[in-house]
């Protein structure tokens, strides 16, 4: 079974969505055959390489008056799965290059670590995920070869397969994130229960 997520750095969702799939594979039959791509998929490509105002203050200007009910429903629903969403400190960044160690980190198996030191760095330490010497740190925590990763940094090293994601992304009909498309079918919301993963999951759907 092939599970791709496509995902952003800077989405809370995926990191909740991340989360339960975690959740949702484990003691999965079969789990050694389930591959899963991260398929990366940028909310804000002409967001700035400098960080400017935090996300929760974004997402004020986006939904006034409620935001702090929706807020803290985000940060509700990550703390139930273990995650501390401090939207108050992360900071949109340009999340290209991010993507691009994702692509290094699954040419070696460690593609899902690196995501979720990526996702931890920008929601919970505020880190900037557009920083190259935060990203070379990132990489070495994930194992990476640190020459390696500035190799990737200095040049563009997988800018092709990065766009090549969201080419992909539009083929499959996939318009928000976190969505995940399992063996080639229609994408799913990426964020659901943990149960209801599980009968995804299941070789057949409607089993």
């Amino acid at each position: 079974m092939k599970l791709e997520m496509y995902a952003d750095v800077l989405c809370p969702w995926c990191y909740i969505g991340k989360r339960r799939l975690t959740a949702a594979l484990a003691g999965q039959p079969g789990r050694d055959s389930i591959e899963i791509v991260w398929r990366g998929y940028e909310l804000a490509p002409d967001e700035s390489r400098t960080p400017g105002p935090t996300a929760a203050e974004a997402m004020t200007g986006w939904w006034g008056e409620q935001a702090p009910v929706r807020i803290a429903r985000i940060r509700s629903l990550g703390a139930a799965e273990g995650l501390e969403l401090n939207l108050h400190l992360a900071r949109p960044v340009n999340t290209f290059d991010a993507h691009r160690l994702v692509k290094l980190a699954a040419d070696h198996g460690r593609a899902d670590h690196m995501m979720e030191l990526l996702l931890h760095a920008y929601h919970t330490a505020g880190d900037n995920v557009a920083d190259p010497r935060v990203l070379q740190r990132l990489g070495g925590e994930a194992g990476l070869d640190t020459e390696d990763v500035r190799a990737v940094l200095d040049g563009d090293d997988y800018a092709g397969d990065v766009h090549a994601d969201r080419r992909r992304a539009a083929q499959h009909g996939v318009t928000s994130v976190p969505s995940l498309v399992i063996d080639g079918r229609p994408p799913v919301p990426g964020v659901q229960p943990v149960a209801d993963l599980r009968v995804l999951l299941r070789n057949d759907p409607t089993g």
